[in-house]
């Protein structure tokens, strides 16, 4: 396990950090000072300026609009722009660069490459991820939405559900029954889907923080190119997993930047609580911070992996399930340390419905207590804790699967 970066690695930090200075105001505390509209338009306007400086996709091909960078170059991108208090991307970017432009340049075609790439990066194609359905969540294999072939077209119909951003969407990938007598894992297709089109109707769900940032999204009859399939037909299932394998892997070396500091926030309201001198409270803090080191040494480990081209595999899960237990966990902490004032939320709300509130974010009971009640979806959305486990079980140890009920 390396402990320290190559040369080259830290001459890009050095870039980072010159482009931080030459474009954020002075004084500048982090992005989650601001809130409502502030909030909004300083993305919208820093994912521009990404843009224009190259440092949007940074991993991608220059062909592409990317730097060429290795992976360890860019988590020490990321690094840099977490401890600036910015955000690496816009609000869609996660699924957009992230997942689906990294699964593009593994399975798709030179054409699909070409088109969509640099739609990506410019912004003027944001995706959503379609694979959860009413009776498909832990058990992703069992998606019931169909896709048939009509000439140089699919036509879709069915529903996804849990998915996330898709108001904000104009494109989504989504995984669709395309052999509905193979085996469920091979009758997959996956599928990239045109959203603003009359076939293609939102609904938001509004979650238990007040937020929706979960849509139901339905498909009557939506149309698609036959060009717009990654992969192989009936082979979707492949590149589904490898794409979760960028979701869940990619960025294990950066989230525990994003909980120090949150867990620093927490240490300092124990403070102002007076209850930092409860020898409860001080074990579990201990307890948090030992748990946040531990993540940034699997980070570690994940940054030697990409040195040595392994690219992300169901070991992800294992960091999956670590950081979306932890958590949960410290924010029960958090309540605990809040008291009753918990209980009544006041000032700034959480701008984030996943993991972390924004950096720089204050120490107000309305942040905490979202940030609390989002942290509960955490061992849920991309693969339940147990559904982890499963994972972790058989494909790294090699146990026997999970027995299937009785019919």
């Amino acid at each position: 396990m390396e402990f320290d970066y190559p040369e080259a690695a830290e001459r890009v930090r050095e870039k980072v950090q010159a482009f931080l200075s030459e474009h954020l105001p002075v004084g500048w505390s982090g992005i989650g000072a601001l809130e409502g509209p502030a909030f909004d338009d300083f993305v919208a306007r820093w994912r521009a300026k990404l843009y224009e400086g190259g440092w949007l996709a940074v991993a991608w091909p220059q062909e592409y609009g990317g730097r060429g960078l290795s992976e360890v170059e860019q988590v020490v991108v990321a690094e840099e722009m977490v401890k600036a208090g910015v955000p690496d991307g816009g609000f869609a970017d996660s699924f957009g660069i992230s997942m689906l432009g990294n699964t593009l340049l593994h399975f798709g075609t030179d054409e699909q490459k070409k088109h969509f790439l640099p739609r990506i990066l410019s912004g003027e194609y944001t995706f959503c991820q379609g694979y959860s359905e009413p009776n498909a969540g832990s058990d992703l294999a069992n998606v019931g939405t169909r896709a048939l072939q009509d000439g140089d077209e699919w036509i879709i119909n069915g529903q996804k559900i849990w998915t996330s951003a898709g108001h904000l969407a104009n494109w989504i990938f989504l995984l669709c029954r395309t052999d509905q007598d193979a085996p469920k894992h091979r009758g997959i297709t996956f599928i990239l889907c045109p959203m603003d089109q009359e076939g293609v109707e939102v609904r938001p769900i509004r979650m238990m923080s007040g937020a929706s940032e979960f849509n139901e999204v339905f498909f009557t009859d939506a149309r698609t190119s036959r060009n717009d399939v990654v992969g192989s037909v009936n082979d979707g299932w492949r590149v589904a997993m490898s794409l979760l394998g960028f979701e869940r892997g990619e960025r294990a070396a950066v989230m525990p930047i994003q909980f120090r500091a949150e867990l620093d926030r927490l240490i300092a309201m124990a403070k102002e609580n007076g209850k930092a001198d409860d020898p409860l409270i001080r074990d579990r803090i201990a307890l948090a911070y030992s748990k946040v080191e531990a993540m940034r040494y699997m980070g570690y480990g994940a940054l030697t992996r990409f040195v040595n081209g392994v690219t992300p595999g169901p070991d992800a899960a294992i960091t999956k399930i670590y950081w979306s237990e932890y958590h949960r966990e410290v924010t029960e902490l958090a309540m605990d340390i809040l008291g009753v004032r918990g209980l009544v939320p006041t000032g700034r709300k959480s701008t984030s419905a996943f993991a972390t509130d924004a950096p720089g974010a204050p120490n107000s009971t309305a942040s905490w207590q979202a940030t609390f009640l989002n942290s509960r979806a955490g061992t849920i959305y991309a693969g339940t804790s147990e559904i982890q486990r499963n994972i972790v079980g058989e494909m790294i140890l090699g146990l026997p699967k999970e027995p299937k009920p009785p019919t």
